[in-house]
């Protein structure tokens, strides 16, 4: 689409251009919770060039799923994501090499310490890949944990949980536990292992990069969004 505005402005938390306002593609208003938002919303329209780009636009991405998506039935869109309780990546472990099993342990017992603490819970942890229950007040609590976020939390939650494949570690970011720069890192370390052993493909890379940056723009979403 090119673009077909000069000014960009805010009204009421609302984003404006040349003065009328931004729908989002349910023809919702594009309003914003908080003015720090608001402000780079609009940022990310004032940045567009001679066309528009939505790639370059996650926050207003994320907006509009906050809107359009979340808003009409918060409990049916938190519910894939409880579900992440029951198969959280910090629960399945490796088995070897020892150097790979005390690196997971490092990283990840403490976050599931803290989850421990915060919930009042308990995680069953396994080696390998084969499904195992977790406590049903585990599941229960984490998910109640969703059902406490506003709109625009829980918008942001769905990529910082499906890219990690841990909602802990999601949780942890969202609450100011660790940074997302760390707990992009812990939860590929995996594959950022196999990187060091066998070296770098160029295309995993590319992916695991981009999918970086969309973590990344998710947990600076929730911060505007608070």
């Amino acid at each position: 689409m090119k673009r077909f505005y000069k000014e960009v402005g805010i009204a009421d938390g609302a984003i404006q251009l040349d003065g009328r306002p931004v729908r989002t593609p349910a023809r919702a208003l594009l309003a914003l919770p908080t003015a720090a938002l608001a402000d780079s919303v609009a940022a990310e329209w004032q940045a567009q060039g001679d066309s528009i780009d939505p790639r370059t636009m996650p926050l207003t991405g994320l907006s509009n799923a906050a809107i359009d998506r979340v808003a009409p039935d918060k409990a049916a869109f938190a519910r894939p994501l409880a579900a992440y309780a029951e198969t959280d990546l910090l629960s399945y472990r490796a088995t070897d090499p020892p150097e790979l099993v005390a690196r997971q342990a490092e990283a990840w017992d403490p976050l599931l310490d803290w989850a421990s603490r915060r919930y009042d819970v308990h995680f069953t942890v396994t080696g390998g890949i084969v499904h195992v229950a977790q406590p049903p007040a585990t599941v229960a609590r984490l998910g109640d944990a969703l059902g406490t976020l506003d709109v625009f939390s829980l918008a942001a939650m769905s990529p910082l949980v499906t890219i990690s494949g841990s909602l802990v570690a999601a949780l942890a970011v969202l609450e100011g536990e660790i940074d997302a720069e760390t707990a992009f890192a812990v939860t590929h370390l995996d594959e950022l292992w196999q990187a060091e052993q066998w070296g770098e493909d160029i295309l995993a890379t590319q992916a695991r990069e981009a999918r970086r940056a969309d973590f990344l723009a998710a947990a600076r979403f929730a911060a505007l969004a608070a």
